[in-house]
């Protein structure tokens, strides 16, 4: 019986570890989709947009820290799937983008025909870490392990694959797969001089301070061992979890920016080891943020040495391998720090929490409700933005996600991939109605496959961090109200059940309904009858005369 490329397609994925995959049928992905439909050892899940498919497939791929999955058309569906691959980027997930391509003979001519677009894996490429095209049934096998690889060897991106539709028709030697695995690089021991000369500053610290970032997510025992020598800890707000934010040994997302009592405590530091972190502008006040010297960083990609902050000492290398070697050769610090630190935490949390107005109590609330396996998804909403990245508690390196891009819209999405990825831990997805509305579609989604989450859509009817960027910059706000469906009667119609929260008092009792209720579930905040939400830093400071 003839064996096809399209067939080989659906067998590769089952054959790597993937379990679930996301898109949108079309015409230029056709056998291979029919193929993934008749094995039936993939969970196919159907994406209104491409768009919201690619940041399923993104959330996916970081709860289960293996590969998501996202297959659109050629042309126009590949374009469309463009925002999530970005955002995959920015976040450093493994995703595969599979995409079909105009027949082998209409190739890179221009033709016009049907969803052709001139430059296709050019525009791939600039956004992912590796494109790939199959250009002979022979290739097919090869370029996928390829491309798999890619994508989960660190540091980690999407990755796409074009499969001409022709080529997915033809013939092709079917594989022993009981012999295939990928070929990931073991991972990379740390330079030696550099780590001896990180350890002998690190010897001379009293005070020294662990900043975790995305690149150190597989790396909590490593870490571990660093606080229980005597470090504090932060974190980047995608390097969240790795040390549980219970701890009192790590302020968590509280790392500085927006928060004096913590920039003023790392005044007290004589060291900081950042590990797998960017230092990205976005969240260190474009770099005005004051870090502790010496800055030692630490990352498997040599190109983060300096890309921010200047570094005294840049080690490449594995990030658990790099804590355990330093770890191995420092004694037990000084308790002060830590004891300092556990001091600090409450009120600084307090502190900032007293900025939030009305919404003072939520974050506490929110994680007194939760259940503690839940996934904590979130969108660039305001609330997000003042307190979700910061003062919400994060318990696991793989139980959050958010914008990393800081764009708006992905959340629900995200909230789905996530749900997918969580196999019945129950998630909730905290989305302005801004965000809510740009895939919206994507709620029939989760009503589809009966996700576990709770969308909850922070509604204040317009773009409210905006709101705030433009009294801050402008001092005027312009083209920034909207208007949206009643969430309640959208809830009826999606055939899911909605819930409405108008006072504060109302936020515990119906959180507690909607985790306790099976499925997807919407709830809505209603800020116009709770109150404005604060500006949160640095639009919360005086205006600039222009």
């Amino acid at each position: 019986m003839a064996y096809t490329v399209g067939e080989l397609v659906a067998e590769f994925l089952p054959a790597v570890g993937v379990d679930t995959a996301f898109g949108i049928v079309s015409v230029h992905n056709i056998p291979m989709l029919d193929a993934l439909s008749q094995r039936n050892a993939v969970r196919y899940v159907m994406a209104r947009g491409e768009m919201g498919g690619a940041h399923m497939a993104d959330a996916y791929a970081r709860v289960s820290g293996h590969l998501g999955v996202i297959f659109t058309s050629t042309g126009p569906g590949a374009a469309n799937a463009v925002p999530g691959l970005v955002e995959a980027r920015f976040a450093g997930s493994p995703v595969l983008h599979i995409t079909g391509q105009t027949a082998t003979r209409f190739l890179d001519r221009d033709m016009g025909t049907v969803h052709d677009v001139p430059g296709q894996t050019e525009m791939l490429a600039s956004v992912c870490k590796r494109a790939f095209r199959i250009r002979a049934p022979q290739e097919a096998l090869a370029t996928l392990m390829a491309a798999a690889t890619a994508a989960l060897t660190p540091p980690m991106g999407p990755v796409s694959v074009e499969v001409p539709i022709d080529i997915q028709r033809m013939e092709v030697q079917r594989p022993d797969w009981s012999s295939i695995a990928l070929s990931i690089p073991p991972a990379l021991p740390p330079e030696p001089l550099a780590l001896s000369a990180a350890i002998a500053a690190l010897r001379q610290a009293k005070r020294p301070m662990l900043w975790l970032g995305n690149g150190a997510k597989g790396a909590r025992d490593a870490a571990l061992r660093l606080l229980d020598l005597g470090f504090g800890a932060v974190s980047s707000w995608n390097g969240r979890g790795i040390v549980a934010e219970d701890d009192p040994r790590t302020l968590g997302g509280l790392h500085g920016a927006g928060s004096p009592p913590v920039a003023e405590f790392f005044g007290t530091c004589d060291a900081m080891l950042v590990v797998g972190s960017r230092l990205r502008g976005h969240e260190t006040m474009e770099f005005a943020l004051k870090l502790p010297r010496p800055l030692i960083h630490v990352d498997i990609d040599p190109a983060a040495n300096g890309r921010t902050y200047q570094p005294d000492i840049f080690v490449q290398g594995d990030a658990a391998l790099t804590m355990h070697a330093v770890a191995d050769a420092l004694g037990t610090r000084p308790d002060g720090l830590q004891r300092d630190l556990a001091a600090l935490k409450p009120r600084a949390v307090a502190e900032y929490a007293r900025g939030l107005g009305p919404y003072e109590s939520f974050p506490a609330t929110l994680r007194a409700t939760m259940p503690r396996e839940a996934l904590w998804v979130r969108d660039i909403t305001i609330s997000n933005s003042a307190w979700g990245n910061r003062i919400m508690p994060v318990l696991g390196p793989r139980d959050a996600v958010h914008p990393v891009g800081a764009a708006i819209g992905p959340g629900l999405p995200l909230g789905i991939g996530a749900a997918m990825a969580g196999k019945g831990r129950k998630t909730i997805a905290m989305v302005g109605d801004g965000g809510f509305a740009l895939n919206l579609p994507e709620l029939w989604t989760a009503v589809q496959e009966q996700a576990e989450l709770v969308i909850m859509v922070m509604n204040d009817k317009g773009y409210g961090v905006i709101r705030h960027i433009q009294d801050h910059a402008a001092g005027r706000r312009f083209f920034h109200d909207l208007q949206g469906p009643d969430l309640m009667q959208l809830a009826a119609l999606a055939g899911l059940p909605g819930m409405r929260v108008s006072a504060v008092e109302e936020f515990g009792p119906t959180l507690e309904k909607a985790f306790a209720t099976k499925g997807p579930v919407l709830l809505e905040i209603d800020m116009a009858t709770i109150g404005e939400h604060p500006p949160y830093a640095p639009y919360n400071q005086a205006r600039k005369a222009s």
